[in-house]
């Protein structure tokens, strides 16, 4: 058996680097996809005319100090100079909008996903299309662009995605896995390409006011496991400056963080899913079969095999609770009592436990920012209680947990519920899950399904794109993406899976009715309170 030095000296490696909202993480794996080496680079979006964004420089820059810390810790640990690599990919937040034109130069600032300035454009589209269109679609931001006249469209050649854009960088080549491409603009489940009858419709659409058809500027789409190109000369002095890195790397398919999270956690069969609850919540089921009608609630893209996946996803989930936890550590902190954060966390969280199972009547809305599935407009956190509320603190942090699912519920009955989408398994991942139990269980009571939380789910997107490169270069001969993943990433993989218990399920479905019929509430707040 190798260690990781010789796997390192002899290239049988792979690496990730996912770009997040708040950090870019690498990790470097072995040719068994074991993590032997990492780095991360911290950075944020700045508001910019009234634009969420990341510059350019930003990103180039990130990029290299995210790699540096990786062949740093490389050294560190193995005395050797990182010179080559089995194979790389790279993921990122999905969806957003950046265009070039025929020179490569930017048209516009990057506007990320978290944009909602195409709102207008995602109605029209999904009238259009019958097909729900997300504001945050690179599709819509396009159309918004238009519609607005603004004079850059004239001149796009090539749209993509942040992680389109740094594969681009690196490889010369302008292509997308499927399920980040799914994304951008719908895709046919069954050609695993662009659906054909809605770009003929945005093209009509469209026609006359600009110089293109949509299919001409969009990636190209592949699957996992497809060859996407090598690193370039210039894309290896690109991603590490100081010249060690060698070119002719091979480069898997760049994926969204969604398609790598689902890779993470083993996800991507029909009838399985994952949910990522961290400072935003989604959840991903993988479905047999096409939805019956669109709806608001649901984004569908796909698996990076090109698996149809039903999406529901929330802005806001963590962060809320992140308050009230600093706010009891401050209490904690003038009481003369040091409470490191992980236990006040842990102290608060199983306390949650002792509340009933209906959290005593209480209500929570965790929206620090919109949130479009239970149709918010602005970010308004609200704590809410009647007189004869049962107010203690094991109800008050139940009712936060249960909130932290709130708006994810109400899309996920819409397909477990309305649409009779089966369920066998569901995983989770994220920072909500790090107490032991407690996030789970509530997560398990609010679907009503069995959830699995894996010990290597703590690796991240980073570790998904990992294994979605090292598939490029160490998958036999017609080995699928899900056989992969049993066999040579999760087999024998520790994990915890918790039943729904029916007496937690009975009061999540009660706290889901009063959340529901509480929404007024919140709505009239982001009106009435100016402040």
């Amino acid at each position: 058996m190798a260690n990781a030095k010789e796997y390192i000296e002899s290239g049988r490696t792979a690496l990730g680097i996912e770009f997040g909202s708040t950090r870019i993480k690498a990790i470097l794996v072995d040719e068994n996809n074991t993590p032997i080496a990492s780095g991360s680079h911290e950075w944020e979006n700045r508001h910019d005319g009234g634009i969420w964004t990341y510059s350019l420089d930003a990103i180039r820059e990130g990029l290299q100090d995210c790699y540096a810390k990786m062949a740093a810790d490389v050294m560190e640990k193995y005395g050797v100079t990182l010179t080559t690599i089995g194979a790389m990919g790279f993921s990122a937040m999905m969806h957003g909008y950046m265009v070039f034109d025929k020179n490569d130069n930017i048209l516009v600032p990057f506007r990320t996903w978290r944009n909602n300035t195409a709102a207008e454009a995602g109605e029209k589209l999904t009238e259009l299309f019958n097909y729900h269109i997300p504001a945050r679609w690179s599709i819509a931001h396009l159309y918004q662009a238009i519609i607005n006249g603004e004079s850059h469209v004239k001149d796009i050649v090539f749209q993509t995605t942040l992680e389109g854009y740094v594969h681009w960088k690196l490889t010369g080549k302008k292509m997308l896995g499927i399920g980040e491409a799914s994304g951008m603009f719908p895709v046919d489940p069954k050609t695993k390409q662009y659906d054909k009858v809605m770009l003929k419709k945005f093209n009509d659409l469209v026609k006359g006011r600009v110089p293109f058809k949509v299919e001409d500027i969009l990636p190209k789409i592949l699957l996992a496991g497809e060859d996407a190109g090598t690193l370039t000369e210039e894309g290896a002095k690109f991603l590490d400056p100081s010249g060690n890195l060698k070119p002719g790397i091979p480069l898997c398919p760049p994926e969204g963080d969604a398609g790598t999270g689902m890779v993470a956690t083993n996800s991507i069969r029909p009838r399985t899913g994952n949910v990522s609850a961290g400072t935003s919540v989604f959840a991903m089921i993988v479905l047999e079969k096409e939805l019956s009608k669109p709806y608001p609630e649901i984004d569908l893209v796909t698996t990076p095999v090109g698996d149809l996946v039903g999406m529901v996803h929330c802005n806001n989930c963590t962060s809320d609770i992140n308050g009230w936890v600093n706010l009891f550590g401050e209490f904690a902190a003038l009481a003369g009592v040091d409470i490191p954060k992980w236990k006040l966390y842990d102290m608060l969280y199983f306390e949650s436990e002792k509340g009933d199972k209906d959290c005593g009547g209480l209500l929570a809305y965790n929206y620090v920012s919109n949130e479009h599935v239970t149709k918010v407009e602005k970010g308004r956190p609200l704590f809410v209680r009647t007189a004869e509320g049962k107010f203690n603190l094991a109800n008050f942090m139940r009712t936060h947990l249960y909130s932290a699912f709130g708006a994810l519920k109400v899309g996920c009955d819409i397909m477990l519920k309305e649409e009779g989408v089966k369920l066998d398994r569901i995983t989770g991942h994220g920072g909500l899950f790090k107490t032991e139990r407690v996030g789970q269980s509530y997560l398990a009571a609010a679907i009503n399904a069995p959830v699995t939380v894996m010990k290597t789910a703590g690796e991240g997107g980073a570790w998904g794109m990992a294994i979605l490169a090292n598939y490029l270069i160490t998958k036999k001969k017609g080995e699928p993406l899900d056989e992969y993943l049993d066999e040579r990433v999760f087999a024998g993989q520790e994990g915890v899976t918790l039943a729904p218990d029916p007496a937690n399920v009975a009061g999540f479905e009660k706290f889901g009715r009063r959340y529901v019929t509480g929404l007024p509430i919140v709505r009239e707040a982001t009106k009435s309170l100016k402040y």
